[in-house]
């Protein structure tokens, strides 16, 4: 939401000298409809004039745009629906009663609570707030970008005075004087300036009391500060005063020196309170009481550069320590959360992720995770055979670890982009500028060598805008960030190969929230660079089901039935289509489906081929069969065509054991009406074959015969019996094979009626079982067994 609300300030209420003061992403009650924000603004101009805008995605969904607006006064009721449990929904009456429904009852709350604040500075009618919690109404403001509700910069906006008679009438007078003061208003400012920079130098000097504070004037007060800056600002004018200035520019560097060295001292003092629980301490108190000398950090920008440059120096060295401190803490804890082990016992060796923990044999050193108070190993592969295989790892888990890896980035990315708006606001980098006086080697040590160069052997550098100043600064103060990021994501890789999936959802969210914001700044530019190591792990353990499926080995003494590798191809999918729900990098999901079915189909055909205990058919079948029910569960579009192929290798399969199975049970019979068949062939008509000798009537009885029905069962059985040896519990497709063999002996047999009719008609030979007699024989098989 930090991110969001930086874009919209930066895009639309800026542009409109508007301040965001809160915001609450909200849908319509009982609509399912695209959602919006709720945002209350305040104008920067007085008077101010408080308004609730509501904020869209354009139809694109490329940019947010403005659509509706409302006065605050016009605003009557704000219902909040429940005042003691918590409920997302609220209501908002202005011409017509809103009903919204907030993201989170945390957004809902404090938005409201922000409405009451703006409704109690700046209305004489006050709304009316019903189903409210009183403790609400009652809390204290926010520090942040609320802080400007409860007295902040609101107050310093001068206010606007109309010019007088005679002091238009002087400007008039000016104005003609110079002709290019229309076309160029630029270069008549600029003479404005220098004229009473000159007037200002011959004939005034500083008042007594900015001598005084330039001198003694106290730099921790505020009211100490504000004299300063107005006598610092006056100093500039007159100059002849060059000692003073100097005298001040020194004194001004040394006292900021020293409150960087303080804030070091005093911020490690909260780390405690931080080491046990995954949260980053907020240095926003810090920046508020630096931004006080801003304008004074201006001025010795503009005065003494040298000094300017030294303080930026010190700033970076003094903070990259301190953030290094409490970085590398809140990553310690963050580990130790991931593995269940205490900050005493735990010792990492984290160099990549290459490796494997398979076991107890895994250089995690025997890393194992404490769940439910039982101790067990993970895998850290998908299609590890000897091991135990990731469906034993607990869903609680991951979703812990999933929750940990949110949590860091989370805290990660408002902490950066406050130090960076900060470092904007505080060191007045709104021009291009040049810095000079730095040794190669200390370039090389702020931006480690990596990104362009900031100082260059005391050669004058030109930085190419703010922008890439403002990232080199951040570059040096947050250097830890990028190595910690990576050796976390080692760690949850060699955790468990599945947490990959979690992080690329992740990162790819965080890396497109902070493109767009800026897609040049620090944060964008090193969680993408993580987000490369995030998708090559991805991309490593796709890589690593394949080749193990190439390897797998399947024992000659027992039955093959479901190979693990396609079972495991389900519990990733079907995991994968959680994790991967409404992402944004869904593509690199879809790809890695392709190549991972194709090598379950090629393992499947492959292990088919070399089986000796169970047919190839069964395996064929019992795979594919198992292949197209979890593809058609999972409903995965980029897979429609793998399911189909899966549905007809299964049927093809199935069919071609089941005749090669049933064969010829009446094998004799078979080969008596082959030959009937074979003679009608050669041209004798069907009704004339009893008169031959090898395939008269009484040749036909005496095969009949041999097969009385006790016999057909007997071999019925005899089939079910071997069908049941074949086939796996697992997949459960015996009484189906049994349903299908059972149609193809009623086959073979209409088919047997179908030629005595013809050849012998009349005759009333018939064999010694029915139809129906097969269906009874078939059912009590199946039902005895």
């Amino acid at each position: 939401m930090t991110a969001i609300k930086h874009a919209l300030q930066r895009d639309i209420f800026t542009p409109n000298d508007e301040r965001l003061l809160s915001i609450v992403n909200v849908c319509k009650a009982g609509k399912k409809k695209r959602n919006c924000f709720l945002c209350a603004t305040v104008t920067t101009e007085r008077p101010v004039q408080v308004n609730v805008v509501k904020v869209k995605k354009s139809d694109k969904g490329d940019f947010y745009k403005r659509q509706t607006a409302w006065a605050l006064r016009d605003l009557a009721v704000v219902d909040a629906k429940d005042a003691v449990k918590e409920n997302p929904e609220f209501d908002l009456h202005f011409d017509k009663v809103y009903k919204w429904v907030a993201s989170s009852t945390v957004e809902k709350n404090t938005f409201i609570s922000c409405i009451w604040k703006l409704n109690q500075r700046y209305l004489r009618k006050k709304i009316d707030f019903i189903n409210v919690s009183s403790q609400l109404l009652e809390e204290s403001v926010p520090s942040g970008e609320n802080q400007s509700v409860a007295g902040g910069d609101e107050e310093a906006v001068d206010e606007y005075q109309e010019l007088n008679a005679r002091e238009e009438q002087d400007i008039e007078i000016m104005m003609e004087g110079c002709e290019y003061a229309i076309s160029n208003a630029e270069a008549f400012a600029e003479k404005l300036s220098r004229e009473l920079q000159v007037l200002d130098g011959n004939h005034m000097d500083l008042a007594k009391g900015h001598i005084k504070a330039l001198q003694e004037g106290d730099l921790t007060s505020s009211r100490g500060i504000e004299a300063c800056t107005n006598a610092a600002d006056c100093l500039n004018c007159i100059l002849r005063e060059f000692d003073l200035r100097e005298q001040f520019a020194r004194r001004l560097a040394s006292h900021l020196n020293s409150v960087f060295v303080q804030q070091g001292h005093d911020q490690s003092s909260t780390l405690a309170q931080h080491s046990v629980e995954l949260t980053l301490p907020n240095h926003h108190p810090f920046h508020r009481d630096l931004l006080r000398y801003a304008k004074l950090m201006e001025w010795l920008k503009n005065t003494d550069y040298g000094k300017y440059e030294g303080l930026t120096k010190n700033y970076m060295d003094y903070l990259s320590r301190l953030y290094e401190r409490e970085i590398k803490d809140f990553f310690e804890v963050a580990k130790i959360k991931m593995t269940g082990t205490t900050r005493e016992g735990k010792k990492f060796g984290l160099h990549g992720s290459s490796g494997k923990l398979t076991g107890s044999t895994s250089s995690l050193n025997k890393l194992s995770v404490q769940s439910s108070g039982n101790r067990r190993s993970q895998s850290s592969s998908l299609l590890d055979m000897g091991n135990m295989s990731a469906s034993d790892l607990d869903v609680a888990d991951r979703t812990k670890f999933d929750k940990i890896f949110e949590q860091v980035l989370s805290e990660l990315e408002p902490l950066c982009l406050a130090e960076q708006d900060f470092i904007s606001k505080f060191f007045k980098l709104q021009q291009h500028q040049s810095i000079s006086g730095t040794t190669t080697n200390e370039a090389e040590e702020m931006d480690g060598g990596t990104s362009s160069r900031l100082y260059s052997s005391g050669v004058p550098q030109t930085v190419s805008s703010e922008k890439d100043m403002i990232r080199q600064m951040m570059t040096k103060i947050f250097r830890c960030t990028e190595p910690e990021l990576n050796n976390l994501i080692a760690l949850g890789d060699k955790i468990d190969s599945f947490n990959s999936l979690y992080m690329l959802v992740k990162m790819s969210h965080h890396v497109w929230t902070a493109q767009n914001v800026d897609p040049a700044s620090f944060l964008s530019t090193t969680l993408g660079n993580v987000l490369v190591t995030v998708k090559r792990n991805f991309d490593k353990c796709i890589s690593n089901q394949m080749k193990q499926m190439d390897e797998v080995k399947i024992s000659k003494k027992s039955k093959v039935g479901i190979l693990p590798f396609v079972a495991e191809f389900e519990e990733f999918a079907a995991l994968a289509e959680s994790i991967f729900k409404n992402a944004e990098r869904r593509g690199d999901l879809d790809k890695a489906y392709i190549k991972l079915i194709r090598a379950v189909f090629v393992s499947v055909e492959k292990v088919a081929n070399e089986s000796q205990k169970t047919p190839r058919d069964v395996v064929m079948m019992e795979n594919f069969h198992h292949i197209f029910a979890t593809l058609s569960r999972l409903k995965i579009s980029c897979l429609e065509a793998e399911k189909k192929e899966a549905k007809q290798k299964y049927t093809e399969h199935l069919q071609s054991y089941v005749i090669y199975s049933l064969g010829q049970p009446l094998e004799k019979l078979n080969h008596f009406f082959e030959g009937v068949e074979a003679r009608v062939a050669q041209g004798i008509r069907e009704e004339e074959v009893s008169y031959q000798l090898a395939f008269n009537k009484q040749e036909l009885r005496k095969v009949i015969k041999e097969y009385p029905g006790k016999e057909v069962k007997k071999g019925l059985d005899n089939l079910y019996k071997k069908v049941d040896k074949h086939l796996c519990e697992e997949e459960n497709l015996l009484q189906v094979v049994w349903h299908s063999m059972q149609d193809e002996f009623i086959r073979q047999y209409k088919h047997f009626e179908g030629l005595i009719a013809r050849c012998y008609p009349g005759s009333g030979i018939t064999m010694e079982f029915t139809i129906q007699d097969i269906l009874d024989y078939c059912s009590s098989i199946a039902q005895s067994h």
